[in-house]
This record gives C-alpha cells, sequence and structure tokens, in this order.
C-alpha cells in the first residue's frame, strides 16, 4: 500500500527556489511509491493550519520552504493528537537547521533522504506556550530577521540579514547596543544583569555567527543552549567582542556566558522583542522556556548530534 504525504510548500522563500522546487518534488515523488498531496502557502500560518485541518490524514508530512515555514509546519504537527515525521527541504534565505542536522539544499537529495528513511529526534522549545524549532534570541540584530524585506532576502540571500541593517536600520543598529536588564532562572541559579544579546538554542549555531563545539551540543538531549552577551558598551568593545567570537573564543572575555539548562524563566524589566526562528516572537516581560523532549521525527543525516 503506497504512503501518503502532505506537501506544503512556500512558493515565496528564499530567491523563489519553492517554485522550481515544486516540479522537482512532483517529478520525483511521481517515481516512487507514494501518493502525495501539495498545498501551497499565501499568507502567515498557513503551513500550521495545512497541518492541523489534514495532518492526520497522511503518514508523513513534507515541508518546503525556509526556517519559518518548518517553525509554522511543527507547531501543527505538535497540536495533533498522533505525530507524524516531517521531512524539509530548505528553500529560506539562511536553513540554519538543515546545516545543522545534514538535509542536503538539492531538492532531489533532500528527497532521496526522506525516501530512504534515515530519522532522527528532535527537541523542541517552547516559549510561552509557542513552539520554535531550534533558537529563540532577543536583543541587538533580533528584529533583522523578521524585518529584512523579502525582495532583499531573495536577491542577497543569507548576506540580506548583514546588508539590511546598515541600509535600513542603521539607528537601530547602534542604539540596539543598549542593554535590557534581565532576571534569569535557570537550572544552578539566578542571573540578574544588563545583556545586549541572548539566544536560548538546540544548534550548533545561532545567528550565522556564534557557533558551538559539536561535542557540547546534543539536539536531543533535554537541554537548551544558552548565550548571553554583556558589557558592551560602544564599537570598540563590540569589535573585540567580534574578534573573540569569529575564534570561538567563549571563556577569556566576560562578555559572554554559555551554560546548559533544561528548565529557564526571564524576566525584563520592560517589554523585550524576540525573534523565534527568525520570526517575530512578541515583546514579553516574561517569557516561561520548555522542551518538548524528542518532541519530532525528522529525516535527517549528521547522528553524532543526535542521542541513540
Amino acid at each position: 500500500m503506497s504512503k501518503r504525504m502532505l506537501v506544503i510548500i512556500n512558493p515565496c522563500a528564499g530567491r523563489a527556489k519553492s517554485k522550481k522546487g515544486t516540479f522537482d518534488i512532483a517529478d520525483v515523488l511521481s517515481t516512487l511509491d507514494y501518493d502525495f498531496d501539495i498545498k501551497t502557502t499565501t499568507k502567515s500560518n498557513d503551513a500550521t493550519e495545512f497541518v492541523k485541518e489534514l495532518g492526520l490524514n497522511y503518514d508523513m508530512i513534507l515541508c518546503c520552504g525556509g526556517d519559518g515555514t518548518l517553525n509554522e509546519t511543527i507547531n501543527g504537527l505538535l497540536d495533533l493528537p498522533e505525530r507524524r515525521p516531517i521531512g524539509y527541504i530548505p528553500a529560506g534565505t539562511t536553513n540554519d537547521l538543515a546545516t545543522t542536522i545534514g538535509i542536503p539544499k538539492d531538492v532531489r537529495s533532500a528527497v532521496e533522504l526522506i525516501v530512504s528513511g534515515k530519522k532522527n529526534t528532535l527537541d523542541i522549545g517552547n516559549f510561552n506556550g509557542r513552539h520554535f524549532c531550534y533558537v529563540a534570541t532577543f536583543g541587538v540584530g533580533s528584529s533583522f530577521s523578521y524585518e529584512t524585506p523579502q525582495k532583499l532576502k531573495n536577491a542577497l540571500g543569507y548576506a540580506a540579514y548583514w546588508v539590511s541593517p546598515f541600509v535600513f536600520h542603521p539607528v537601530k543598529l547602534f542604539s540596539g547596543l543598549r542593554p535590557v536588564h534581565a532576571t534569569i532562572e535557570h537550572d544552578d541559579g539566578i542571573i540578574e544583569g544588563d545583556f545586549n544579546f541572548g539566544a536560548i538554542s538546540n544548534s550548533t549555531s545561532v545567528a550565522g555567527l556564534f557557533t558551538f563545539d559539536k561535542n557540547d551540543v546534543k539536539l536531543n538531549d533535554g537541554y537548551f543552549e544558552v548565550l548571553l552577551v554583556q558589557n558592551v558598551k560602544g564599537v570598540p568593545t563590540a569589535l573585540n567582542l567580534l574578534s573573540k567570537v569569529k575564534k570561538h573564543d567563549y571563556n577569556s572575555t566576560d562578555m559572554i556566558m554559555f551554560f546548559h539548562t533544561k528548565n529557564l524563566k526571564i524576566h525584563f524589566e520592560k517589554p523585550t522583542e524576540w525573534s523565534l526562528d527568525g520570526e517575530f516572537g512578541g515583546a514579553p516581560t516574561d517569557v516561561d522556556f520548555s522542551i518538548s523532549y524528542k518532541g519530532i521525527e525528522i529525516y535527517s543525516e549528521n547522528e553524532d548530534l543526535f542521542l541513540k
């Protein structure tokens, strides 16, 4: 009996690669023992609604788009009473998660990976009741990913995230160096201070800038990786910070804190904007994080990043 697959495609993602990808996906799947239906997103949250309404009618879900489309798909999946494995064809601008877990960018190769049946379980973060795949950030630069115009993303790719701040947000870029005061409760205690940037992640890289030792990160161990940047008081210290980041030197400076935790609560003195997988996450004063341990199954390689 043929397996049934729901295919969700965002035609606007990443230089419009998804449009051509639609034909490649259909071509590959038609030669295999799969019955499939394709749904195309036209607005925000379409992917979530497609999965919630239709997901139980299929054996698996295939998402083609950027990290935001994957985020929406997973939010729909985790609302189902029964989970379905998810495949991901990265067609966005950055595709950080796909790069981390070893999903090919080529459409045919990505579909072949799904057909091969290679799967890993993946922890999913929860941010005040909303799920995120791999990273939640606050502070300087966090708004650039969701404020960068789509046409600029499509034209420049990943470079758009660095060009756009200087072209469209020069004042915000430098005013963003001002820290936000926060109290952070985690497994080993409480931290209080003024932070320029924070990332709560389940990934080996954050914002294409901070990268972590693969031996320190497992994507299904039930822990968040928390990175905090503080004491950046102007351009000279920012340049010093970037120099250390480039060398992956996180231990010789008091500007960077990095730790693992299962439980996390953050209280800000004032509403603070967040980005969830590159999409706007709201501006709460209090954030309660939790983990959906091994929340989904995703077709992927890079088995060294997962616990068996």
